[in-house]
């Protein structure tokens, strides 16, 4: 099935091509300059409105933007096929309110090399291991509120102060209450930038937002566990190395 894409760049070929012995250019030139037209306007407003916020934010959120979260759902397949050429796909989570795009598979399955990205418009982020071992606790703590709550049944608000503890119990306590908290808040407000939390609110809280569930997913914790493992392994055989005589 040719997208919208592929109908616009036959009618510019088309434009191009040298016009038929006794055709008038002119008519051809108009033909082909109203079809391309038509063609630009099929796209509805709403759809474009979609797709240039997905791919502004890569996500959004239905509490956050309530009409564009429904046009997503209602125009998945419109917006999906004008993605297809960017091999990009739309993703929906409707239960926790959440639209947001994924690379293709055909385009990750190309990809011989594990560790190459070659997407032009996607940057694989690279995450330090503050950043990822807070990203492992916020998902423990999303699931449990999802299994008290139910799945989207209300925002997962935290205390800051309730998650120092648990930080300070993987990275090392300062010696410093202010410390820990600022040390935490700091990695809060760089995961922010992920869409996975929000600002700290004014009573010292942060919303774990839905889409941690889709980036913190089983394969990306695996793959944190096995650097934790090397790590340990290292670390270990270091601690050997030296008591060896």
């Amino acid at each position: 099935m040719k997208n919208i894409f592929d109908q616009l760049a036959e009618s510019t070929e088309q434009e191009n091509e040298s016009p038929p012995p006794g055709a008038d250019s002119t008519d051809l030139t108009e033909s082909n300059q109203l079809a391309a037209n038509e063609l630009a306007s099929s796209t509805s407003t709403e759809v474009k409105a979609t797709v240039q916020e997905l791919l502004k934010y890569g996500y959004i959120e239905e509490t956050e933007r309530c009409e564009l979260f429904r046009r997503a759902i209602v125009y998945e397949t419109a917006v999906n096929i004008i993605l297809e050429p960017l091999d990009l796909v739309l993703r929906i989570d409707s239960h926790r309110g959440v639209a947001y795009l994924a690379v293709a598979q055909t385009a990750l399955n190309s990809d011989s090399d594990g560790d190459a990205w070659s997407h032009p418009l996607v940057r694989r982020q690279r995450l330090t291991l503050e950043q990822s071992l807070l990203i492992a606790h916020l998902r423990q703590a999303y699931v449990m509120h999802e299994q008290e709550y139910g799945v989207g049944q209300r925002q997962a608000k935290f205390a800051v102060e309730d998650l120092v503890p648990q930080m300070v119990t993987y990275l090392g306590d300062s010696g410093s209450d202010t410390k820990n908290e600022n040390r935490v808040l700091t990695l809060l407000d760089q995961l922010k930038t992920y869409g996975i939390v929000s600002e700290v609110d004014k009573q010292h809280e942060v919303t774990i937002r839905p889409l941690i569930a889709h980036l913190a997913n089983p394969e990306s914790l695996t793959a944190l566990l096995q650097v934790l493992k090397e790590q340990i392994d290292a670390t270990d055989n270091a601690i050997e190395g030296v008591d060896a005589p």
